[in-house]
């Protein structure tokens, strides 16, 4: 990955990051699931294109599951801790950012590995 690379991926995952958090602080279930996945599929494509691929909504939302299936435990946990009044609300959407910019800079190697 050259530094242009990082430089375009660090802003599309940070820039999804934001937008995710902004998602997993609505604190009705199955919202954030839903947010999430609209978020790493777009932020997904938006990768890609650093790395000179066309990749296209369902390439995208495969590699998204994939990478939510890893991190499964997290998800369940994130969704449990929301109900929490206060706490949660404020903890939800900071592991949403957290896990987004993991997933983010995951994908982003794999894509550039394939570069």
């Amino acid at each position: 990955m050259t530094d242009d690379q990082k430089s375009k991926c660090h802003a599309i995952i940070h820039g999804h990051a934001a937008a995710s958090g902004a998602g997993n602080a609505i604190p009705v279930p199955g919202v954030d699931v839903a947010s999430d996945i609209a978020t790493l599929t777009t932020m997904t494509m938006a990768l890609g294109a650093v790395f000179g691929q066309n990749i296209t909504v369902d390439l995208a939302k495969n590699l998204v599951i994939a990478q939510i299936k890893k991190q499964m435990l997290g998800r369940v946990t994130k969704s449990v801790v929301k109900l929490i009044p206060v706490f949660g609300w404020i903890a939800g959407p900071a592991m949403g950012i957290a896990m987004t910019e993991a997933t983010g800079w995951e994908i982003a190697h794999r894509l550039s590995k394939m570069d």
